[in-house]
């Protein structure tokens, strides 16, 4: 008896439907979800190439509403296995590749992120759930699952706004200070002493400010056009919100607003594209060194019972200390900048001030005031002693570029 091949019945783009609506109902029971498929499709092209469309479209959808492709991993590395990432890229670098115009900023990203990984592009004529069991070596079932997870958690995200071109300095910004503000803060992240973390980042605060306002005088038309920078910051949990503080204090040191969105762990700073490499290169560098100090004064004695809202005020603490000292090495960098270039740095600033404040009011028409509670007393001392344990008024020649 000969044997006969069953014909494939069934439309991609209604199992790409299905896929999507059953995800969008429950994306955590990805495992329910993907029998049901199992169930309803069998083993059949169409659910491969079904599954390969509701990704793309719900790629394309985020695309759309203002997520690049750092945002999308970002909420991927936190919210769904180590394992998606990878996927995850995969579907992003498809999405893009089938796009009729490119986007410089998302293929550099996306090759940045390639290169993290350890992956290239994947293949343009294969539907990705095949790749990730042909090539990436994933078992087929965990591929549907995978598929089912991606697709609920990027239908799941808000729009976000459109911040345009990626941020980047202009070409006057000379590379040897930021080869020695990164030196400064890789000092401050390895030393085991708090005063000495916190003078070697106020000497990176004031030696990039004073960088930064010199470089406003030169080219004041890059500063004043019709919008500000702007550039996401992830906060990694937990105390993402007290963290977010940090951000904000960093930021107002150093001309920028900085607007946070909780839902997400992440914070938007809008400024010159100058200034926010400062901010970003700072609270990285801050992030960790209060992480640090935070772990040494919670060294035991605080009852576990305690621990969460200990740690939670000592942040708080940290970053409201840390911001005054900031913005007081800020003021002198802008006073000895005066002395120098001489009054006509003032308007080139307001101007710049009005840009990054039109900006905000076009990215987020509607900003609300969040307001952070305290109730440990200890861990706001200990947080706000450790922001206050070092001298943050270093001599101008330690500052000196060599």
């Amino acid at each position: 008896m000969g044997t006969t091949e069953a014909r494939d019945l069934h439309d991609p783009a209604e199992v790409a439907r299905f896929l999507t609506g059953l995800a969008a109902v429950d994306g955590r029971a990805e495992r329910q979800n993907a029998e049901m498929l199992r169930g309803r499709y069998g083993r059949s092209r169409a659910l491969s190439a079904g599954a390969d469309l509701a990704l793309l479209d719900a790629a394309d959808a985020l695309h759309e509403h203002g997520w690049g492709p750092r945002d999308v991993t970002e909420v991927v590395r936190r919210r769904l296995s180590a394992g998606r990432l990878v996927l995850a890229v995969d579907v992003l670098g498809a999405a893009a590749a089938r796009r009729p115009r490119g986007d410089a900023a998302t293929d550099a990203d996306l090759a940045d992120l390639g290169a993290g990984l350890g992956t290239g592009p994947p293949a343009r004529d294969t539907p990705l759930v095949v790749q990730w069991s042909t090539v990436r070596g994933v078992e087929p079932d965990a591929a549907l699952r995978a598929a089912v997870a991606l697709v609920g958690l990027m239908r799941s995200l808000p729009a976000l706004p459109r911040l345009g071109e990626e941020a980047r300095p202009p070409d006057g910004v000379d590379a040897r200070v930021l080869a020695r503000v990164r030196g400064l803060l890789a000092k401050a992240e390895s030393t085991e002493y708090p005063e000495e973390a916190e003078a070697l980042s106020a000497k990176a605060q004031e030696l990039m400010g004073r960088h930064a306002l010199a470089q406003a005088l030169v080219t004041p038309a890059a500063g004043t056009g019709p919008r500000a920078a702007a550039r996401r910051l992830w906060l990694d949990p937990p105390y993402a919100s007290a963290k977010s503080s940090l951000v904000h204090q960093v930021a107002a040191a150093n001309r920028c607003r900085a607007i946070g969105l909780a839902a997400l762990d992440m914070v938007t700073v809008i400024g010159h594209a100058t200034d926010l490499a400062t901010v970003e290169l700072l609270v990285t560098s801050l992030l960790v060194q209060a992480d640090r100090a935070m772990l040494v004064a919670d060294d035991g004695t605080v009852p576990r019972s305690r621990t969460r809202s200990f740690r939670h005020a000592f942040l708080l603490a940290y970053a409201t200390r840390i911001g005054e000292r900031l913005a007081a090495a800020a003021h002198e960098a802008q006073a000895q900048a005066r002395a120098e270039l001489g009054e006509g740095l003032l308007p080139v600033l307001a101007a710049r001030a009005e840009v990054v404040e039109r900006t905000v009011g076009e990215l987020f028409p509607r900003v609300t005031r969040r307001r952070f509670s305290v109730n440990n007393g200890a861990g706001w001392a200990a947080g706000r002693a450790a922001a206050d344990a070092a001298s943050l008024t270093p001599g101008r020649d330690a500052l000196a570029t060599r």
